[in-house]
């Protein structure tokens, strides 16, 4: 009954019959295409030489992967910043070696632009990759003639040798051309050298300074020598630009008759210096050094502050030992394989505040800071980042809230300075403990003209004038990915009252 009560009613009004049909048929339609859709995209999603190789693809944070795949607009602006240290540091490090059997860094559907004689300029669509470690994930471009293969560039992008490593990281910049102020640019080299009994440390600096290079600008050689229980003395030499030679292709650095720094052969960095005391003293300090970093612990170029006023940083020497000589007068003082330190700084600098220190603390070493721009230059919330590194390497990055100092002692200058510092941090079951002790603390009036931060008048604008170089012991605890860390060590910190 119910049957023939419904096929009478259907057939009662034929038009809205043929009407309800149809939508019941479009959308059983729509139905079918989209589980075919979904089929579909579950057999792309499986197979691996859709999106390059291998069994697992890393990307770049934020990009939708299906968009990736189905070459939407979204997916061309993308990229991964330094990209050959997560290569060298991470996917392909020996601390990973016995689970990865091969990476292979590629860009897919990259925007550029191609312009031609006649100023026409055309948007392309390219890729890159590495051709013999695309074919070792499995997934080799199809060619159609001739061979691709690896050459030189291609070798220097994944196995780099320490010299070529450290110039493509630790060259020199150029002020961009629409920098605030280019007078004060600044770019140095920077090392530090601690003796053997750790009483006496010197801060050694090659820095190019100015409107470089066709305004006003010029160089100097500076170096400050402590001694526990002492006040220190800084020792100097200008140079004028005819003097100087710097590259934006490698990081040698030749200062005149003041010294210079560069590369030897295995990558050690070869340091001659001479510079006077500013005391008036007339002692003379000269400096011969053979810096060695260890080889995986070095922290790649990174932009600390962007924009019109940009500032940058490396650190090519993060764990080193230093062979040589120092001689003050006729008092020479030998290092074999002591401690030492080297980063490379360039930028803007102008009100620039920071928090800074680098330490070993057992096997471990570490590298933490923050940059406070100028605008907020006594922000305390300023993003914090503490890098670790072992003997393979990096190890963990952790983001620590604040640094919680304890301005206790009494320092010369700003009246009180930091006694100790802690800094602690939970990321899942990853934890940081780090505390440092302040051994000994010098402060420099930042309301006097720096060269060797590159500023000038307007360092006066800053409300924490005082800058603050501490050295001191670090003490490390905490756990990463189950292990403990434990260790303690010597540093050196950086702050401002």
């Amino acid at each position: 009954m119910i049957w023939r009560l419904a096929l009478r009613n259907l057939g009662f009004r034929k038009m809205r019959t043929l009407f309800l049909l149809a939508g019941y048929g479009l959308g059983v339609a729509v139905m079918i295409v989209l589980l075919s859709v979904g089929d579909a995209m579950i057999a792309q999603a499986s197979d691996e030489k859709l999106v390059g190789g291998g069994d697992v693809t890393v990307l770049p944070e934020g990009l939708d992967v299906e968009v990736m795949k189905t070459g939407g607009v979204g997916g061309m602006f993308f990229s991964i910043a330094n990209a050959r240290f997560l290569h060298q540091q991470l996917l392909a490090s020996p601390r990973l070696a016995a689970h990865v059997g091969a990476v292979a860094p590629q860009i897919e559907s990259k925007l550029l632009y191609v312009t031609l004689p006649d100023a026409r300029e055309f948007p392309v669509r390219a890729a890159g990759e590495i051709p013999d470690a695309t074919r070792a994930v499995g997934a080799p471009a199809p060619l159609t003639e001739g061979t691709w293969r690896d050459d030189d560039g291609d070798r220097r992008w994944t196995t780099p040798t320490l010299l070529e490593l450290r110039h493509d990281a630790d060259h020199f910049h150029l002020p961009p051309a629409d920098a605030v102020m280019p007078e004060s640019w600044g770019e140095w080299h920077y090392f530090n050298v601690l003796s053997a009994d750790a009483a006496r440390w010197y801060f050694i600096t090659f820095i190019v300074a100015g409107a470089v290079p066709a305004g006003e600008w010029g160089g100097q050689v500076l170096v400050t020598a402590h001694e526990a229980g002492r006040p220190s003395r800084r020792f100097s030499m200008a140079v004028p630009r005819s003097g100087i030679r710097f590259s934006t292709r490698d990081a040698n650095l030749a200062m005149g008759a003041a010294g210079d720094v560069h590369l030897a052969q295995n990558g050690d960095y070869m340091l001659t210096g001479l510079a006077r005391a500013e005391d008036g003293s007339g002692a003379t300090l000269r400096l011969s050094l053979a810096v060695t970093p260890s080889a995986r612990a070095y922290f790649p170029g990174a932009t600390l502050i962007g924009g019109d006023a940009p500032s940058g940083y490396a650190v090519l020497g993060l764990r080193a030992s230093a062979t040589g000589s120092i001689c003050i007068a006729t008092a020479c003082e030998q290092f074999e394989g002591a401690q030492a330190y080297h980063d490379h700084n360039w930028g803007t600098w102008q009100g620039v505040t920071w928090d800074w220190g680098a330490a070993r603390a057992g096997a471990y070493t570490i590298l933490y800071g923050r940059v406070r721009p100028p605008a907020s230059a006594n922000a305390v919330d300023a993003p914090l980042f503490v890098y670790v590194v072992d003997s393979l390497g990096f190890r963990a990055v952790f983001r620590p809230r604040m640094i919680a100092y304890d301005d206790t002692r009494a320092v010369r200058g700003p009246g009180r300075g930091p006694s100790t510092a802690r800094l602690f941090d939970v990321r899942d079951a990853d934890t940081l403990d780090l505390r440092l002790t302040i051994d000994d603390a010098v402060a420099s009036d930042t309301r006097m003209a720096l060269n060797e931060r590159g500023e000038g008048a307007y360092a006066r604008q800053l409300r924490t004038p005082w800058f603050l170089q501490m050295k001191g012991r670090a003490r490390l605890a905490g756990r990463i990915a189950g292990v403990a860390l434990s260790g303690d060590g010597n540093g050196f910190f950086e702050t401002y009252r």
